[in-house]
């Protein structure tokens, strides 16, 4: 009962990248770099299994960015020449690459880092890829000419690497898709339609994120102008609650989001959000299960999974450390309440 996990990313140390960015440069180079991408991980996997978590992840700590370190795999994708684009509905801009001819992957894209934490947890892993809808909107499109066109093909890339994360021995795949709670209408339409193609034949769990962002200045600032409630999950939950994918994420500690939207999953598992990536206050246990406690209003018990808002990414390694306790202890505390 609650199963906890985080979203995805984890802060990098100082060693491995620049620290507290979302495009950070890597410090080592070469051979160097893919021994320090590994001990980074082995880091984050002991700090996750010290806080008590159930469902462990690599923390991203190969990637440079959650969207690029996919797009580097792919064939038809230039990096030399990226352009300034706004992204997330102009939400901020971005140096983007460009799609400019037919997508194919190169090969293998995260089997090192799949591999390599299958290898240190006997603990449930899950592996994050992001999804289609927003890769699409993390590109500049100079091929398809067509959006849905250009997230269906990117599906069936991320479909082909899914399926070999799965033969690596990941329990869970997570598709990222905050592009969700921005482009709600064409989420619905045909976003739900490309997660389940990047989901297809997959036999192990699935799970989709859809978040208000990491918090960073851009994204704070655009919670504030959302008003006394954020009902963006409102249009796309029935979508995904028809769809075949076995989880659904939200944020929900200390944001607006009305609770009772959660009943839209019905039959789903529900990655609660119980930690605020937003801010650098430490949660409590007792505020962790009191938000357990007030999901379990809307999410049967057995469905509930305890997890962060969003990814830890821009934080503070320290910070990050204290909050995966406090979402491990607080559902520890959530059990002994909620357990009988």
């Amino acid at each position: 009962m609650f199963e906890t996990a985080i979203a995805g990313s984890l802060p990098k140390p100082e060693w491995l990248a620049e620290t507290q960015k979302l495009w950070p440069k890597w410090v080592p180079q070469g051979d160097a770099l893919q021994r320090a991408k590994a001990d980074a991980t082995l880091i984050w996997i002991k700090a996750q299994e010290d806080a008590g978590l159930d469902v462990i992840g690599d923390g991203e700590q190969a990637r440079q960015h959650f969207v690029h370190g996919f797009l580097e795999a792919v064939e038809g994708i230039d990096f030399d020449n990226k352009v300034t684009m706004g992204i997330r509905d102009n939400r901020y801009e971005a140096q983007v690459p460009q799609v400019i001819s037919a997508l194919r992957l190169k090969g293998r894209v995260h089997a090192f880092e799949a591999q390599f934490a299958r290898a240190h947890t006997k603990r449930k892993l899950k592996f994050t890829l992001p999804g289609p809808m927003t890769i699409v909107d993390t590109v500049a499109d100079r091929f398809y000419g067509d959006r849905i066109k250009m997230a269906m093909a990117f599906a069936e890339l991320l479909n082909e690497e899914a399926l070999a994360l799965q033969a690596d021995g990941v329990d869970i795949i997570q598709f990222d898709e905050p592009a969700f709670n921005v482009y709600m209408k064409d989420a619905a339409d045909w976003g739900v339609q490309a997660l389940e193609r990047a989901a297809q034949g997959l036999t192990c769990k699935t799970a989709v994120h859809i978040c208000y962002g990491y918090g960073i200045k851009a994204n704070v600032d655009w919670k504030n102008a959302l008003g006394h409630e954020w009902r963006q999950y409102e249009a796309v939950f029935p979508a995904l609650a028809n769809s075949s994918i076995d989880q659904v994420s939200l944020e929900c500690f200390n944001s607006h989001v009305p609770m009772e939207l959660m009943k839209l999953l019905e039959g789903k598992e529900v990655m609660v959000g119980v930690i605020d990536v937003a801010s650098e206050a430490i949660e409590t246990a007792e505020e962790v299960a009191d938000t357990i406690g007030r999901a379990l209003q809307f999410v049967a018990r057995e469905r509930l999974i305890p997890c962060t808002n969003c990814g830890l990414a821009p934080m503070s390694r320290d910070i990050a450390m204290a909050k995966l306790k406090a979402l491990g202890d607080g559902a520890a505390l959530a059990r002994q309440r909620y357990g009988s």
